[in-house]
């Protein structure tokens, strides 16, 4: 396949945001002098427990299960198999095979406006991980993408947060699976809470806020205020700059929530103590959901021990419309293509074209995916 050449359209504009796909090297050696042997297990442990974190916030537990007495308990709780077989997941050794994780964050105080008693997802992220290569590739799913919906319940377009609150787990993962080409192995969800103490429990997370924030905490009962620079972020405060959606766009905001997630694997990554590997664990009792069996988590954590994993973080292009009263994000269909073939090439699934050389710059042509964009003449473009 050869690459897309850059098409000018009429309607295309400053707005019509240009991918950008950037790496960030986010593994540590692990070189420090042996202080002792707890310490230097802690520490081999952390780097796949930093990748775990970004995956579904369960990571941190594995050492908590041969150390912490509660560990095992934890795990068998989080643990909530989907309704449908997962045969192909059982021939999956997940020291050796790629999988990709659907990464969920629940908001349950979003106001239900269809009666189906379930939480819109306030964040979606996929990601791929292929011990080979040593690679951990995610991309966040903007919230307000229109797209097509098919579940028990209902079947028709909708933003695709809404996918959850029709269909719960399966829903979310069938409008993914079916928008992205991209199959799913697992999923993980976290509410807000969970966000809110791991960051608490890890001491804050270092991040560099590009703009002034006021902002409502996740409950609407306080506000939030931060000023542009450098800040040790308290869980409270890192959920308010991951969540605002107020100071740009919804793309952007996925691009906070990735920020916020590596810095949570990070921080996590220099722990190094047994009671805050308690903490942790303490946090995320009882916040967190996961159809990956236990016996998987400690797997790939073994996997991870003697690997340097990286990220490929991908971003889409987008424009964004108003249809009725709701703002929609339409997603440019070229770049839905890259990014499918990225997370493809990831899992095995594709071959390696021209769009995988080193030079090669992913421009977009500003054509919308017709999925993603109402077809009855309703929608107005709002560049």
């Amino acid at each position: 396949m050869s690459k897309k050449k850059n098409k000018k359209t009429q309607k295309k504009t400053d707005k019509n945001l240009k991918i950008q796909e950037f790496s960030s090297l986010h593994s540590r050696k692990n070189n420090r002098k042996k202080d002792s042997g707890l310490k230097k297990t802690l520490l081999s442990i952390s780097k796949i427990l930093g990748v775990l974190l970004v995956i579904s916030l369960l990571g941190i537990v594995v050492y908590g299960v041969k150390m912490v007495v509660d560990g095992n308990k934890f795990l068998n709780d989080a643990y909530k198999p989907r309704e449908t077989s997962q045969v192909a997941n059982d021939k999956i050794d997940v020291q050796k095979d790629p999988i990709s994780i659907l990464l969920l964050g629940l908001d349950d105080d979003a106001e239900d406006t269809r009666g189906t008693g379930g939480a819109r997802t306030d964040s979606m992220i996929l990601l791929t991980i292929n011990p080979s290569n040593e690679l951990v590739s995610m991309v966040s799913i903007p919230r307000d993408t229109y797209t097509h919906i098919s579940t028990k319940n209902f079947d028709g377009n909708d933003k695709i947060n809404a996918a959850y609150a029709h269909g719960g787990i399966e829903g979310s993962i069938t409008a993914v699976e079916e928008l992205l080409n991209v199959p799913i192995n697992y999923y993980a969800t976290a509410d807000f809470q969970a966000f809110e103490d791991v960051v608490n429990a890890v001491g804050g997370i270092e991040i560099d806020v590009p703009f002034t924030l006021t902002e409502q905490n996740a409950q609407g009962k306080k506000v939030v205020q931060l000023k542009e620079g450098k800040h040790n972020l308290n869980g409270e405060e890192a959920l308010a700059f991951a969540r605002t959606r107020y100071i740009d766009n919804d793309v952007e905001r996925g691009k906070r929530q990735q920020e916020v997630l590596e810095a949570i694997a990070q921080k996590a990554m220099e722990v190094g103590s047994l009671a805050k590997y308690k903490s942790i664990l303490n946090a995320l009792d009882g916040h967190v959901t996961t159809d990956m069996p236990p016996s998987r988590i400690l797997s790939v954590a073994q996997s991870g021990l003697t690997k340097d994993y990286k990220f490929d973080s991908y971003i889409f292009s987008w424009m964004s419309y108003n249809y009725g009263e709701q703002s929609m994000v339409g997603l440019h269909k070229d770049s839905i293509d890259y990014i499918s073939h990225k997370l493809r090439l990831s899992l095995g699934l594709d071959s390696t074209d021209d769009r995988d050389d080193a030079n090669y710059k992913f421009e977009t042509d500003g054509l919308v995916d017709p999925r993603t964009y109402p077809q009855d003449g309703m929608a107005i473009d709002d560049y």
